[in-house]
C-alpha cells in the first residue's frame, strides 16, 4: 500500500484526515467530492490495492481541457497543505471478500501517517432505523475513546446526536442481551470504527440516514454537518458558505433521455 511519497508523508504528520465509506447512496463519496473541489486540493498519490474493483477514468475535478485528460484511479489521496488536511477519495466498490483486509490496510496507514484525527463520512439505510432513530435529525456521529479525550467539549457544544445502540432482537426485552452498534448499508463503517477503537486511533464517524436515489442533497447535508465542526468552508473557501460542485457531477445520472425515444 503506497498512497503517497515519503516527503509528503513527513509533511502530513499533523494533518487531519477525511475519507468516505462506500455506503448507501454514495453520500460520503459525494461529500468528499465537494470538499476536494471547493478547497482545490492537490492530488499527491494513490492507493494501489487488490481490495478495490479496478477502474480508471478522466479527472473528476478538471478545470480546463488540459487537466481533463489526466488518468485517475479508484483510491486517491489529496491534500491542502495550508489547512493541514488530507483526504482519501474512494471511487470503486470494495471487493466483498477483502473488506477486512482493506480495513487493516487503512488502519495501518493511518497509524503510520500520524494524522491528528480521522473522520469517516458515511451513511446508513433510513428504512432500517428503529423507533428511537426515527426521532429528530437523520445525522449521527460516533467517536473513539482516544478522540473523545480531546474533542468531548467541542462535540458537546455542537449538540450532535450519537449513533444509538439497538436491540439485536427488536421488540423483545432480554436483560442478558446488550444493545449493539448496527449500521446497515454502511459498508466498512462499523468495522473501521471498531478496529480504530481497538488500535487506539483518534477517529470519528459522521453518518446520515438516507435512501438510494438522488443523494446530492444528502451530500450537502453531511458536508455542512462536518463544516460545523471543522470550519473548512467558512474560513478557507474563496466563496464563503458555498460549496463548489465538481464537473463530474454533470453526468451523475447519465447524459439525459435521447429525444429520438419520443
Amino acid at each position: 500500500m503506497k498512497p503517497v511519497s515519503r516527503p509528503v508523508m513527513e509533511e502530513s504528520l499533523k494533518q487531519a484526515f477525511l475519507m468516505p465509506a462506500v455506503a448507501v447512496g454514495n453520500v460520503g463519496q459525494l461529500a468528499v467530492d465537494l470538499i476536494v473541489s471547493t478547497l482545490n486540493m492537490s492530488r499527491v498519490g494513490h492507493i494501489h490495492t487488490d481490495c478495490l474493483i479496478p477502474m480508471a477514468g478522466n479527472n473528476p475535478y478538471a478545470t480546463c481541457k488540459e487537466d481533463a485528460e489526466e488518468l485517475h484511479t479508484p483510491a486517491e489521496v489529496y491534500t491542502a497543505a495550508e489547512l493541514k488536511l488530507a483526504v482519501l477519495q474512494i471511487r470503486a466498490p470494495i471487493v466483498q471478500t477483502k473488506s477486512k483486509k482493506f480495513r487493516q490496510l487503512l488502519v495501518s496507514w493511518i497509524k503510520a501517517s500520524g494524522f491528528s484525527r480521522t473522520v469517516v463520512l458515511s451513511s446508513s439505510h433510513a428504512y432500517q432505523r428503529d423507533d428511537q432513530q426515527l426521532q429528530g435529525t437523520p445525522l449521527r456521529y460516533l467517536v473513539t475513546p482516544s478522540l473523545l479525550k480531546v474533542s468531548a467539549d467541542a462535540l458537546k457544544e455542537l449538540g450532535w446526536r450519537e449513533m444509538e445502540r439497538v436491540s439485536a432482537f427488536p421488540g423483545l426485552t432480554d436483560a442478558n442481551t446488550e444493545p449493539r452498534l448496527y449500521i446497515p448499508g454502511g459498508g466498512i463503517t462499523k468495522g473501521l470504527y471498531t478496529d480504530s477503537c481497538t488500535e487506539d486511533l483518534s477517529l470519528a464517524v459522521l453518518l446520515l440516514f438516507c435512501s438510494e436515489g438522488d443523494n446530492i442533497p444528502d451530500a450537502f447535508t453531511l458536508v455542512n454537518h462536518l463544516n460545523d465542526w471543522l470550519q473548512l468552508l467558512d474560513n478557507h473557501s474563496p466563496e464563503p458558505n458555498k460549496w463548489k460542485i465538481p464537473p463530474s457531477w454533470n453526468l451523475l445520472f447519465g447524459s439525459g433521455i435521447p429525444p429520438a425515444l419520443f
